[in-house]
């Protein structure tokens, strides 16, 4: 079991009240409006479920504005409840405004239906735990072909889960914020950036050091606590080995962290805290 990656004396645990926040860099949200961005959850609908709480706490003590969320990709894989964690979110967007961005472990899954040299690197890297949540059971992947196993996929993974999974956006523009998986290319403007940068690029995008056109908020690459520099906002802090899933709040040239964490105990809390 492991803790949260940031002192608990800096957090609050959020049973309602106000969160708080602190002034940050010039970059803002266009007026009136609250953005949430949620990292890479890849699995663990324990957290997913707290820092939805948390989110729903913390907008509903602020005051009023027009209030949205951002999933940052990589819902699946790895974790041990894939499938719930779609269907929470899919819930979830039926009572929000919540958008998600397309990560490198949604292209792979999508992509292994109909290419067996894809579903050999989605196994390897996660995809069995999917699989397994989706009830297609352990033996299979030892004892049939590949396109047995896809049929039994196709058989086992509603089309509803795969049109929401292929529905997600290359990215998200907020006034000054943009919304990407892993990151962008910084040779090119923000219009020109292609979906496989999006979704899986790390250098020369996470060592470069100048504008990008816009405060790109990301995940894909885990860090030990959210990455805030003068460029981009790194928010994967491993939450499927680590048992942290971090999420940012965006209002105006406001920031604040809200993380949901994994104690030694297995209980599940979250604070927040300035950013």
């Amino acid at each position: 079991m492991t803790h949260c990656n940031v002192m608990k004396s800096l957090f609050r645990k959020l049973f309602g009240g106000e969160a708080t926040t602190a002034p940050a860099g010039p970059a803002a949200t266009p007026s009136g409006m609250r953005v949430y961005a949620v990292g890479d959850i890849h699995g663990r609908l324990d957290l997913f479920r707290e820092i939805i709480r948390s989110i729903d706490a913390d907008d509903a003590a602020r005051q009023p504005a027009h209030s949205c969320v951002v999933l940052l990709g990589d819902l699946i894989d790895r974790g041990p409840d894939s499938s719930g964690v779609v269907r929470l979110a899919r819930e979830w967007m039926r009572k929000r405004s919540v958008t998600a961005v397309m990560g490198n472990h949604e292209e792979m899954f999508l992509q292994s239906f109909d290419k067996a040299s894809i579903l050999r690197n989605f196994l390897r890297h996660g995809g069995l735990e999917t699989m397994l949540s989706y009830g297609i059971p352990e033996s299979a992947f030892s004892e049939v072909g590949p396109e047995e196993l896809q049929h039994m996929m196709a058989e086992a993974v509603p089309d509803e889960d795969r049109k929401f999974l292929g529905g997600f956006e290359k990215m998200v523009r907020f006034g000054d914020y943009v919304f990407v998986h892993a990151g962008v290319r910084p040779d090119l403007p923000l219009e020109r950036q292609n979906g496989v940068d999006c979704r899986w690029i790390r250098e020369p995008f996470l060592s470069h050091e100048g504008d990008f056109g816009g405060m790109i908020v990301h995940g894909h690459t885990v860090t030990d606590a959210p990455e805030l520099l003068a460029n981009r906002i790194g928010i994967d802090t491993g939450a499927f080995k680590s048992g942290t899933l971090t999420a940012i709040g965006l209002e105006g040239t406001q920031r604040w962290l809200i993380q949901a964490c994994e104690q030694d105990n297995g209980e599940i809390i979250s604070f927040a805290t300035a950013a």
